[in-house]
């Protein structure tokens, strides 16, 4: 990453997954920029996931970007030069079986408060808001087709129907007030730090602890992966060099069906498929996901440089070192083990 300076970045809900990798990058590369970290803690976000990084040049703030007064006063306090929304409420399986309220509590309403604190900051250059190649709804199996930039918005779930009406209400600032605001929009991801609920921690946990794989459907389901720190450096040159107003889509162009992605990780503790445990299908199961990434590629010069192949044993290995940190984070959520 280059060109942050002495700028000070806000990033809401950096201590999750993909946020306090992008801290932990931005901090390590940068020496002299600075971090306001403001995260709510629920269940997914892990003050934990921020150790051992330089406190003198990151200031963390519990509270909620749903928080009216409380945006307002970090804004005028900390005089952001770039800010980048990480906070949102993520899990499928949640919005669907948990009810739809906090999704668009936080992923709708908590954006548009953020974004009205930033009306009028001289100081803001940027903002970014990190969403989800969800919206954009599912693919055929089979196809060849990719999502673009242009392709409509056609959400299938709660979550991502919450992410969408984000995404359009931060391109009204843009257009009714002129804030320099960017969307990128990414596929799934996966590396350390990432909630044991999600695909591949949760599959590795269950493997440490000689339990099967559940494994939604008939497996072929089809996902588009990108290594978390790929995307964390995409991310800070949608910070730098994104045009306002644009959307860039993030993708590591690496498709795997999840019977495939599962099997992969058995060979890795050396066991069959007896290991896999086919469970009923979630409600409007998308069946697949593609990213065309050749935008920011080319306006950006943005390119990945992990594959799954070459980074999903260091991914295990990471969650086999860290099952304390796994366990403190399912208990956290309130459950001994989670679906995918």
């Amino acid at each position: 990453m280059q060109g942050f300076g002495k700028s000070t970045v806000l990033v809401s809900g950096g201590a999750g997954f993909i946020g306090s990798n992008f801290i932990r990058q931005l901090l390590l590369a940068h020496p002299k920029a600075s971090v306001v970290c403001v995260d709510a803690l629920t269940y997914a976000g892990n003050k934990e996931n921020l150790n051992g990084l330089p406190t003198r040049r990151l200031v963390f703030i519990k509270g909620d970007i749903a928080d009216k007064a409380l945006m307002a006063r970090l804004v005028k306090k900390y005089k952001p030069s770039y800010v980048i929304n990480f906070a949102a409420e993520s899990h499928v399986d949640r919005s669907i079986h948990g009810g739809a309220e906090e999704f668009v509590r936080t992923n709708v309403l908590g954006t548009a408060v953020l974004l009205g604190a930033l009306r009028g900051a001289q100081s803001l250059k940027k903002f970014v808001q990190v969403s989800t190649d969800e919206v954009y709804g599912a693919l055929p199996l089979g196809s060849r087709r990719k999502f673009t930039e242009q392709s409509p918005l056609a959400p299938n779930s709660p979550y991502a129907s919450s992410k969408a009406a984000a995404d359009l209400v931060v391109r009204s600032f843009c257009m009714t007030y002129g804030l320099p605001v960017v969307i990128t929009r990414c596929s799934n991801n996966y590396g350390p730090y990432q909630h044991p609920e999600k695909l591949i921690p949760y599959s590795i946990t269950r493997l440490i602890e000689g339990k099967p794989v559940a494994i939604y459907g008939d497996g072929r389901y089809v996902r588009d992966w990108i290594h978390v720190e790929d995307h964390c450096s995409a991310l800070a040159l949608a910070l730098l060099r994104g045009a306002p107003g644009e959307v860039y889509n993030i993708g590591a162009d690496d498709e795997v069906s999840n019977i495939a992605l599962a099997r992969r990780m058995l060979a890795y503790f050396k066991k069959d498929e007896s290991c896999i445990l086919y469970v009923k299908d979630r409600p409007g199961h998308d069946r697949r996901y593609a990213i065309d990434a050749s935008k920011i590629k080319k306006e950006l010069r943005w390119k990945p440089a992990r594959s799954l192949n070459s980074s999903l044993e260091q991914t295990v290995n990471w969650y086999t070192e860290n099952t304390l940190w796994v366990r403190r984070a399912l208990s956290r959520a309130g459950v001994a083990n989670t679906h995918i």
